[in-house]
């Protein structure tokens, strides 16, 4: 009863409340980081941005002081290490449409299997990136923004482009 009462609060108000960056508003912060408390499998404190859908939380995982950005799309399950950085309007699929059928339309096909996301600590992930299903974004890693990612990144590495491919080691 308590999660479909704090899933309604945040759904219905919370979710559409200013950015906390635009009036600094501390308390829409403090607001938000509670749903994360109470609905998630794990968190570890941090920001849930204005417009931030990610179902009713079960199956995420989220570090201490990593954010989920401005109008981001998560599907679960997915785990996000520490320190993580997220721009906005990033979506994370960890399943898709079946379309292994040709004699059936795809929309009777269903879906695939959910196939987990994992990103490690400390990585930015640019504005409007798309994680596709399966992937696993190492510790340390850059991804710059309009980047669709369909397979793993290596640890400390800047990937971009669609698909995303590695552009450079950050070591």
């Amino acid at each position: 009863m308590k999660r479909k009462i704090v899933l309604a609060i945040y759904y219905l108000l919370l979710r559409h409340l200013p950015r906390t960056d635009f009036f600094s508003i501390k308390w829409v912060r403090k607001l938000r980081s509670n749903v994360g408390y109470c609905l998630f499998d794990h968190y570890g404190g941090g920001n849930i941005e204005k417009g931030a859908y990610f179902g009713d939380g079960r199956g995420l995982w989220m570090g201490k002081a990593s954010g989920l950005g401005v109008n981001c799309h998560i599907q679960r399950p997915c785990q996000i290490g520490d320190y993580v950085m997220m721009g906005p309007d990033v979506v994370i699929f960890t399943m898709n449409h079946r379309a292994d059928r040709t004699d059936i339309h795809m929309g009777a096909q269903g879906m695939t299997e959910k196939r987990k996301v994992i990103i490690g600590n400390d990585v930015w992930i640019g504005q409007r990136v798309m994680i596709m299903p399966g992937v696993t974004i190492g510790d340390g890693c850059i991804i710059a923004a309009g980047a669709v990612v369909t397979k793993d990144i290596p640890p400390y590495s800047i990937a971009g482009g669609v698909p995303a491919r590695v552009l450079k080691s950050r070591k």
